[in-house]
């Protein structure tokens, strides 16, 4: 039998059980500070919030690049002779990862390429829902399994509620006058994917105890989101008690399983200490 074999970029936030249980290929994107080139997973998120508190700047991200993902896909030939490789990828839209691995693969044979138009836990959501599949019928037919996931692709849903407008800022994705603003009637806008493009959507007023139970509420309201699995996903300094608050909502909703995910490197340079996101699979 041939054996199918996940891959996926480090933006998609998969905790490291999963992808030792699943034994999914992860290549690091990349994180730039004070001109040094990280793989993403290489500088903690502690390092990325305290060089903006040091700057009031904050790191750039970079894509992934073609001979990173030949790389990557030979090494899985190495490892896993005469498999069959399925990339589920990090939104085209919002990265050139994606171009990048499409170049690369016009190398090899037997490799299938996913853009799943997501990220962090959206982007996770797609590759567990994969791996999950091969869990039940490790036998699928390669064809029908990647329609499978294409088929959810459009289904899977993310929202996300930035830590602070500082870092968004400092990145230049609001302007002085908007930040000023916010940050005077505590506003925080809810980022999701529309087409694979980030976009503000509600903008919610109040301390994130209080915004990130009207975005759940919100979220679960206008998705209609398959109750077998939701993931929430947070950036260090998301207190706990917003966490476990968040843990009820979701079982108070029916949710038969909560898998929390922390965003790394690559997503906290976005969302900046103390976000909170979540993501699912309508029905």
């Amino acid at each position: 039998m041939t054996r199918i074999i996940l891959s996926t970029e480090s933006g998609a936030d998969l905790p490291k059980e999963l992808v030792e249980k699943h034994q999914i290929q992860v290549v690091p994107m990349h994180v730039i500070m004070e001109g040094k080139d990280y793989l993403d997973g290489e500088l903690s998120v502690e390092e990325v919030f305290d060089y903006h508190r040091r700057t009031k700047k904050i790191p750039s991200t970079a894509a992934t690049n073609e001979h990173e993902y030949q790389a990557l896909f030979k090494q899985i030939r190495v490892d896993f002779p005469d498999s069959i490789i399925v990339h589920i990828g990090y939104t085209s839209k919002a990265s050139a990862s994606f171009q990048s691995a499409l170049i690369a693969s016009e190398d090899f044979e037997n490799l299938y390429l996913i853009d799943t138009l997501n990220v962090t836990g959206g982007l996770a959501a797609v590759v567990l829902y994969a791996a999950n599949l091969l869990e039940q019928d490790p036998a699928i037919e390669p064809v029908q399994f990647i329609e499978k996931i294409e088929a959810i692709v459009p289904k899977t849903r993310l929202a996300f509620l930035p830590g602070s407008l500082d870092f968004l800022k400092a990145g230049g994705r609001v302007s002085n006058i908007a930040y000023i603003g916010g940050a005077l009637l505590k506003i925080k806008p809810c980022i999701e994917l529309k087409e694979g493009k980030l976009v503000s959507t509600t903008k919610y007023r109040g301390n994130m105890s209080v915004v990130a139970e009207k975005l759940m509420r919100d979220y679960l309201s206008q998705y209609n989101i398959n109750r077998q699995q939701l993931y929430l996903i947070y950036s260090i300094g998301l207190a706990e008690s917003i966490k476990e608050r968040m843990e009820e909502v979701a079982k108070e909703a029916g949710f038969e399983k909560v898998t929390w995910m922390q965003a790394g490197a690559m997503i906290s340079t976005h969302a900046g200490p103390g976000g909170f996101g979540i993501a699912g699979i309508e029905n």
